[in-house]
């Protein structure tokens, strides 16, 4: 099954402005006025994300050339190759990938590079906002996933405030690293305690 909340394509936001390789210096600070955005993708003609141009790009243009910043277009203002996620990407890899690149925001391409969505720091946050009850029943589906079904079913699962307990009996003791591992890497979950999980 599918871990929820862990790749791109399940946080990212689909609609997404953009503009073409073309636009204009006033076509693009118009686009991010518009849309109040600090960047957008600048797709070729058969819609491959090839840049992005943000209002450092602008601004850096507008210094550089003061007197003509009318002439320039998006291509040429551009910071290229655009840095892109794909929607099966794990939202940890765009966090590293804004984080080295000091991004607000990232164009999501599908395989062939065509832009799909974006997605932004906020949207890598909403995976903190999930419900105890929706992290508990998470938790629950990956240690089906894990475990035989009647060991799953031995440990009670409990989340407060994001940090998830786990209770029961379990028949191998070795079992407990393992399964505290696979809690803290679901998405959301903010401290783990199976101390109170003992070998039947």
């Amino acid at each position: 099954m599918t871990r929820q909340w862990s790749t791109v394509g399940e946080v990212m936001t689909h609609a997404v402005v953009a503009v073409g390789r073309d636009a204009t210096f006033r076509e693009v600070l118009d686009t991010l006025q518009q849309w109040k955005v600090s960047a957008v993708p600048v797709l070729a003609g058969d819609g491959r994300v090839i840049g992005v141009v943000s209002e450092t790009d602008l601004l850096t243009t507008r210094d550089r050339e003061p007197g003509r910043v009318e002439a320039f277009t998006a291509g040429q203002m551009m910071s290229e190759p655009a840095v892109t996620v794909h929607t099966q990407s794990p939202t940890a890899e765009a966090g590293r990938a804004m984080a080295r690149g000091h991004l607000k925001r990232l164009p999501v391409v599908d395989e062939e590079g065509f832009l799909v969505g974006i997605v932004s720091r906020g949207d890598l946050l909403k995976i903190h906002l999930r419900t105890d009850e929706d992290l508990a029943g998470h938790v629950r589906v990956e240690l089906l996933a894990a475990l035989h079904p009647t060991q799953a079913a031995a440990v009670d699962v409990r989340a407060e405030e994001g940090r998830l307990i786990l209770t029961g009996t379990l028949p191998d003791p070795s079992t407990l690293p393992v399964l505290e591992r696979l809690v803290r890497s679901v998405p959301g979950v903010v401290d783990v305690d199976v101390r109170a999980v003992a070998p039947a």
